[in-house]
Order: structure tokens, then sequence, then C-alpha cells
């Protein structure tokens, strides 16, 4: 496999990680009282969270040594 075919399916796993994760937090604030307004501005702090978690965690991988 080429490394872009690497690099696009490891993108793609991230953003369903990301997108359940967001999904996740979004039901527990609805079960938790929230408002859909409220439920909603959880799932993507969430969403946005994992996504600079992941791009964090690639950031210091890319810049180990070989």
């Amino acid at each position: 496999m080429s490394d872009l075919v690497i690099v696009l399916l490891c993108a793609a796993v991230a953003l369903v990680v990301a997108l359940l994760a967001a999904a996740a937090a979004g039901k527990l604030a609805r079960l938790d009282g929230a408002t859909y307004p409220a439920a909603l501005l959880r799932a993507a702090t969430a969403f946005g969270s994992v996504v600079t978690l992941t791009a964090a965690v690639t950031a210091s991988l890319a810049a180990l040594p070989r």
C-alpha cells in the first residue's frame, strides 16, 4: 500500500471515532436533561477535542526519529 492510502485510511478512522465520541457525548448530555442546543454544544466540543487530540498525537509521532 502506498503511504497516501494509509494516511487517508487513518484520517477516516479518526473522523469516525470523533463522530462516535460526539454522538455519545450528545446522547449522554440529553439523558442528563440538557436542552437540545446544550447537548449539541457538548457534542461539538467533544468532536473538536477528539480531532485536536488526534492532531497532537500525530504531530508528536511525526516528530520522532525513524
